[in-house]
């Protein structure tokens, strides 16, 4: 994502972070083993606006003494790939152009969706945009799936009435898509609730901070 909006990034042995301010929603910053050191970690990243975030993968930082305050936790979840699935009943592609992403990004979100998910998206090799379509053919769910050569991630499930709807579908279309890969993922509230209901199991806390901004 940071990529399409033409932020750089680097990973470092404890996290990979961005310099400049990465999109609405995404971290600025992500720690990539437990105990990463909270100062070298603010360092990398551009506090001087609000709203600058880190995902603390292990749930293990303290980063108030920095600005930072703790915007929700959450739990990581996994799908092994031999787990069963069920046929969903909504029809499942990939967004291949920019009409069907704009139309995409406007159901998941018609206000800030249009300006968070650009075309360059699309070229992405490892980024999938899945659409759900109903039996009239109307966009009704979506996710986004990023595969690497272990797992597939999954984030922004999202579904115009029953999110079940969503889950079991997402469920489906990648393991159509990559029937040997298990699907990760994090979630919390309602939506790792139902992401249980459809066989991922938490395997972990992660907590989000989020900066409030210097003066």
């Amino acid at each position: 994502m940071s990529r399409s909006h033409g932020v750089a990034s680097r990973f470092g042995e404890q996290a990979w972070a961005a310099p400049a301010r990465t999109p609405l929603y995404y971290p600025d910053a992500v720690t990539l083993v437990p105990g990463a050191d909270p100062a070298a970690l603010v360092a990398r990243i551009d506090t001087a606006a609000p709203g600058a975030s880190v995902k603390d993968s292990f749930a293990d930082l303290d980063l108030t003494g920095a600005g930072f305050d703790v915007l929700f936790e959450a739990q990581w979840i996994h799908r092994p790939a031999n787990a069963p699935v069920v046929p969903s009943d909504l029809a499942w592609d990939v967004a291949r152009d920019t009409d069907t992403l704009s139309a995409w990004a406007m159901a998941w979100d018609n206000e800030d969706g249009s300006a968070l998910f650009r075309p360059e998206l699309l070229d992405d090799p490892a980024t999938f945009v899945l659409v759900g379509r109903s039996a009239d053919g109307r966009m009704v769910a979506g996710a986004v799936a990023s595969r690497s050569d272990q797992v597939v991630g999954i984030s922004n499930v999202f579904a115009l009435d029953d999110p079940d709807t969503a889950w079991l579908g997402v469920v489906d279309a990648v393991h159509r898509l990559f029937p040997a890969l298990p699907v990760v993922g994090y979630e919390h509230g309602d939506d790792l609730a139902a992401a249980v209901r459809h066989g991922f199991e938490p395997v972990g806390p992660l907590r989000i901070w989020i900066h409030g901004g210097q003066d």
